[in-house]
C-alpha cells in the first residue's frame, strides 16, 4: 500500500471533524450550509466558484468535490475549465503583483 498525503476516503469523513471539537464544527457546518443556500447567488453559480477557488487554494478534496457538484448541476467541461483558468489567472497575477514587494525591497537594498 502506498502513503499518500490525501486520501480519497478522508472526504467521506469531513463530518468527523466534529469529533474533537463539536461545538465548532456545528458552527462551522451552519454557517458553510448558509454559504452555499439561494441567496443573491444561485447554489449553482456558488458551485463553480467553489470549483474555481478549490483550485486556487489547491484543495484535492474541494476539486473533488465541487467538479462533481458543479458538473452535477449542469456545468459543461468548457465552462469547468474556463473557471479553473480564471483562478489561475488570478493566483498568478497575485503571485506576480508581490514582485513589487521584492522590487521595492531590492531597490532599496542596491540605494
Amino acid at each position: 500500500m502506498v502513503n499518500h498525503y490525501y486520501n480519497a476516503e478522508d472526504l467521506g469523513k469531513f463530518g468527523n471533524i466534529s469529533e474533537f471539537q463539536k461545538p465548532l464544527a456545528d458552527k462551522f457546518f451552519a454557517w458553510y450550509s448558509e454559504v452555499f443556500a439561494e441567496g443573491n447567488l444561485s447554489a449553482r453559480e456558488k458551485s463553480l466558484i467553489a470549483l474555481a477557488v478549490a483550485h486556487a487554494v489547491q484543495c484535492p478534496y474541494c476539486i473533488d468535490a465541487y467538479s462533481s457538484d458543479a458538473f452535477e448541476k449542469g456545468w459543461s467541461e468548457g465552462q469547468m475549465m474556463e473557471a479553473v483558468h480564471v483562478a489561475s489567472a488570478i493566483k498568478g497575477g497575485a503571485a506576480l503583483v508581490h514582485g513589487v514587494q521584492m522590487m521595492n525591497k531590492v531597490k532599496g537594498i542596491a540605494m
